[in-house]
């Protein structure tokens, strides 16, 4: 997939089309005119999720997909058919049946293939046409990769700042019933986009897969001494830490460990499934050495997908996440998806991530219980409300930023500290 920065796509495209115009008879581009659906199906998260949904052509076609700077795709490859074509514009259909556009009786209104060499000089006019456009866009939505050369720059700006006011924690919750909820341990983490804010908010700290995972070593040591300072009385049982294996080993933890996890707490630490299958070896040892002190793992950013390529019951982890994404939706009664879950175990699952309440529908129609994301922590804040003395003069939206802080003025603003780090259960 090639997007980065404003007009690069379009040059790419461009560049490829003038070294292919000698022999152009076996390609051709198939175009999708994402602009042209709703504003709320152009959102830049489910762009994402559409194009994952022409995976299938970009492979069949040997081909490449270029996101364009107003969002629509094109698809350049070799034999396109229509047939591989409507077979992803039905999975859209079934996403997106409110968007009139996928109706169109104009076949060409979402969707055209421009086939070679009749075709070619409309289509470069066309992406011409778009570079010339002066529209003034938002500079700061384009995200440039950061570099080796930048990475001494972020570190030394974590040295240089508070860490705890980056620290964010979120609840797990699971349901046990008519209105009746657990939290099943709380997650504390550092949000990336966070850390981009306070440092650059035009480099993308996750593009370079290998100077990401250089700072998250970082990150790991700077989440755990964030809790010495944490303005929090009531604690979980269990705490949920975004971990490399390569931390649990470290002084660092083994100094949070021995001045913090006492009196019954334990750590569920979230490894990245990534993480695991480039160091089997050392998933295991962390798993075991876990495990003698009653803490867990749980394996994070699994898919159905991901579910169905991989054995995961063979990795024994105690939990696993599965993150929703809005197209699962379209697949809500797989009976092979949910052998896979009810084999593994629904009780140990979590379905991460949840935007909304179909999110929450899909899980348990999968035997799935435990649930978290931004619609979760909606519910288990209104519950809390409720209960408290407050509860009709602090905004929904206050409650919620004072909850999932670790300190600061702001959450010392609540009157009802026992109701705002309340645990469900």
């Amino acid at each position: 997939m090639v997007k980065a920065g404003r007009f690069a796509a379009e040059r790419y495209l461009l560049d490829s089309l003038n070294r292919i115009a000698k022999n152009q008879a076996a390609y051709s581009v198939l175009y999708v005119n994402v602009s042209r659906l709703k504003p709320k199906n152009r959102h830049p998260e489910f762009v994402k999720v559409m194009a994952r949904l022409f995976d299938d052509l970009v492979g069949a076609a040997d081909g490449t997909l270029f996101v364009l700077s107003n969002s629509d795709f094109a698809i350049l490859g070799k034999n396109i058919t229509s047939t591989t074509v409507e077979r992803a514009v039905k999975k859209l259909r079934a996403g997106l049946a409110s968007d009139p556009l996928l109706f169109a009786q104009d076949g060409e209104a979402f969707t055209r293939v421009y086939t070679f060499p009749e075709d070619f000089v409309e289509l470069y006019r066309h992406i011409e046409e778009l570079m010339n456009d002066e529209t003034p866009v938002d500079l700061s939505a384009y995200k440039y990769p950061v570099e080796a050369a930048q990475m001494d720059g972020v570190l030394e700006h974590l040295n240089n700042i508070n860490i705890v006011e980056l620290v964010k924690r979120q609840s797990v919750i699971r349901f046990e019933g008519a209105n009746r909820f657990k939290t099943l341990f709380q997650e504390f983490f550092i949000a990336v986009k966070d850390l981009s804010k306070a440092f650059d908010r035009n480099i993308d700290l996750v593009a370079n897969r290998w100077l990401f995972l250089y700072l998250t070593q970082t990150l790991d040591k700077k989440t755990i001494s964030a809790f010495e300072n944490a303005d929090i009385e009531n604690w979980p049982s269990q705490i949920g830490l975004n971990l490399n294996l390569s931390t649990v080993h470290t002084p660092e933890f083994s100094d949070f460990a021995a001045a913090f996890l006492k009196d019954g707490r334990k750590v569920v630490a979230e490894v990245q499934i990534m993480d695991v299958f480039n160091s089997l070896n050392s998933y295991f040892e962390v798993r075991d050495f876990l495990r003698q002190d009653g803490h867990k793992i749980l394996i994070d950013g699994t898919s159905p997908e991901m579910l169905r390529m991989l054995n995961i019951s063979r990795l024994e982890p105690d939990l696993i996440k599965i993150f929703w994404d809005p197209m699962m939706a379209l697949e809500e009664n797989n009976q092979g998806l949910k052998e896979i879950i009810s084999g593994f175990g629904a009780e140990r699952v979590i379905l991460a991530k949840c935007t909304e309440e179909s999110a929450v529908r899909w899980g348990v129609n999968y035997g799935i219980r435990s649930f978290q994301g931004p619609y979760i922590d909606y519910l288990e804040t209104a519950l809390i409300r409720t209960q408290c003395p407050d509860g009709k003069i602090c905004s929904a939206a206050d409650c919620l930023k004072r909850r999932r802080l670790l300190s600061g003025a702001f959450k010392s603003g609540c009157r009802h500290r026992e109701f705002l780090e309340k645990i469900l259960g």
